[in-house]
């Protein structure tokens, strides 16, 4: 009964900590595209390799804000089939935050072999198709509205004192109750942080993966939650300073209430899972035996446009028992929910454009297997 509890108490940690490095990433990235007026996907244009190489930086940026606006592209005719699927590739969707928070190393290797694969099959595709024609996606998951826009007057000077969205601390002075739940929420994450309350318990089948080389390692764990933590701190301030408008249709309606639980749900179960697995059961050596096997279900798995069953696959790579070939194959086929839109606009480009996408990341899986790597 003891060992249940510690197995309980430890996952319980772990998802607490990822999860809440998820959302204050998730936050972060609301918040640069709010400040920059959505003018950091409108712009986007260029050539059929330049396309790729955008769609590529898309698909790279954590989470699914990247991979909507490469779909958006798509559906109306600025990115081609090579483009979208070099997105898909990249793309790892809200796995790549839960990826960053548990194995930073490893996931800064797969981001630089995920980004070679999708430039080079997007080039190839761009030499044997053409622009899809253009049409209309209506995306209401991440939209900029008429009041986090700037509004300018004839000589070109901002109006901070209409619906422009200025930072201001006045804007504590009557403080809704999302916005206290959400100071309250960062502030005792970024305290956890500080004093190492959330700090990973590694057992054996990771160990390795945790020793860092001695003196100073940006990428070893107390550090990054020193990062995490003081990123933080950016969040708590403009959290504090942010109108209303943002904090409630942004912040909280979709961050929150779309994501956070959800995350913390599929976090808790897959890890919990694993954990019990790993404790009562050999998985390490049935996972060694059945390595094909197990890229072949990595790769389907990855055709469902969700986030959260694929988180089965991280853990198990974190936990040392499936090797790296396993991960890069889920992260080829899966691209979090990120092609929904396009399955609403047109479900034949959604099915030609997955199927690729499994056929490439079972190639690559296996490729990379089969030289032990």
């Amino acid at each position: 009964m003891e060992e249940i509890l510690d197995i309980l108490f430890d996952t319980l940690r772990n998802a607490i900590l990822i999860t809440g490095m998820v959302t204050v990433m998730m936050l972060l990235i609301e918040y640069v595209n709010i400040q920059s007026q959505g003018r950091w996907f409108k712009r986007l244009r260029g050539s059929g390799t330049g396309q790729v190489l955008i769609g590529t930086m898309l698909g790279l940026v954590p989470g699914c804000v990247g991979g909507f606006a490469a779909v958006s592209l798509y559906t109306h005719g600025l990115f081609g089939l090579g483009a979208l699927i070099a997105m898909m590739i990249a793309s790892s969707g809200d796995e790549a935050f839960v990826m960053l928070g548990m194995i930073p190393r490893q996931t800064l290797v797969l981001m630089v072999v995920l980004a070679v694969v999708a430039v080079a099959v997007g080039l190839i595709i761009n030499l044997f198709t053409r622009r899809h024609p253009a049409r209309e996606v209506c995306d209401h998951d991440f939209e900029m509205h008429l009041c986090d826009e700037h509004h300018h007057d004839s000589l070109g000077h901002c109006d901070g004192e209409g619906d422009c969205p200025h930072a201001s601390l006045r804007n504590m002075l009557h403080p809704s109750w999302r916005r206290i739940v959400l100071l309250l929420g960062v502030a005792a994450f970024i305290v956890a942080l500080a004093f190492g309350l959330l700090e990973h318990e590694h057992d054996h089948a990771s160990d390795e993966m945790s020793v860092a080389p001695a003196g100073f390692n940006i990428l070893d764990e107390y550090w990054l939650n020193l990062l995490v933590a003081a990123l933080s701190l950016f969040v708590l301030w403009f959290i504090m300073t942010a109108k209303e408008h943002f904090i409630k249709e942004h912040l909280w309606d979709h961050v929150i209430r779309k994501h956070f639980l959800k995350v913390f749900c599929w976090t808790f179960g897959t890890m919990l899972l694993i954990a019990v697995g790993l404790h009562f059961f050999d998985i390490a050596s049935w996972t060694s035996d059945n390595v094909v096997l197990l890229i072949l279900l990595a790769t389907l798995v990855g055709i469902i446009p969700e986030s959260g069953p694929h988180l089965l696959f991280v853990t198990l790579f974190a936990a040392g028992a499936v090797p790296f070939s396993v991960l890069l194959a889920s992260s080829i086929s899966q691209d979090g929910h990120a092609a929904l839109p396009l399955l609403a606009a047109s479900p034949r480009s959604f099915v030609r454009a997955k199927l690729i996408n499994a056929l490439v990341a079972l190639a690559v899986g296996l490729g990379c297997y089969a030289i032990g790597f």
